[in-house]
């Protein structure tokens, strides 16, 4: 299994970053963080003022050869993300080989959907902020699930949007056995597969 990254700029939304590591770690996969921020330092402050280090910086990651890019949510972090070359470099290429994005919270709105990757597909995003655009599909939705490409609508979606992201990667076994074991039942969740 190939490695993933997930992009940490100031004011992501703390939830969704952290637990989608949690969960994607639990099920075995490689999962690094990538600090994304004016000082250049591994040291990243979240909305709700929790600071994380993340594991490494952008230099230090080969966006290359991956099986997942991740952008968590919280304002003003998705909007951070949107406005780092890096970030929308390392999505437009994964996108156009077919590669695998999740977004969640605000980072469909701001940082998919200016870059085009939303366009013909179905997406979900934090409400009100649904992008206008009528190439776009929006599901009132928790999760939209599609073979490579996982939209969320929030914090309260996180092990959800994680759990999806687990499942095209790791099969539903997988998925099944770490939502158990975390007391997290997908099927009683209103998914959007």
């Amino acid at each position: 299994m190939k490695r993933s990254y997930l992009f940490l700029a100031p004011g992501f939304e703390e939830t969704e970053a952290l637990a989608t590591v949690d969960v994607m770690r639990r099920a075995g996969m490689e999962v690094l963080t990538v600090a994304i921020n004016p000082e250049n330092s591994e040291k990243v402050c979240g909305a709700h003022g929790v600071v994380v280090v993340a594991d490494l910086l952008p230099e230090d990651a080969d966006f290359t050869d991956v099986e997942w890019l991740i952008c968590p949510g919280g304002m003003p972090g998705a909007q951070n993300l949107a406005d780092s070359r890096i970030v929308t470099e390392a999505l437009r290429a994964h996108a156009a080989k077919g590669g695998k994005i999740a977004a969640i919270c605000a980072s469909p709105a701001l940082v998919l959907a200016p870059l085009g990757i939303l366009d013909g597909r179905e997406a979900t995003c934090y409400p009100g902020m649904q992008p206008e655009s009528d190439k776009i599909v929006m599901r009132d939705a928790p999760v939209v699930a599609l073979d490579n490409l996982i939209t969320g609508n929030g914090p309260a979606s996180t092990l959800a949007f994680a759990l999806a992201i687990v499942r095209r990667s790791c099969g539903d076994a997988v998925a099944q056995q770490i939502g158990s074991g975390m007391l997290v039942y997908p099927k009683s969740m209103n998914f959007y597969f």
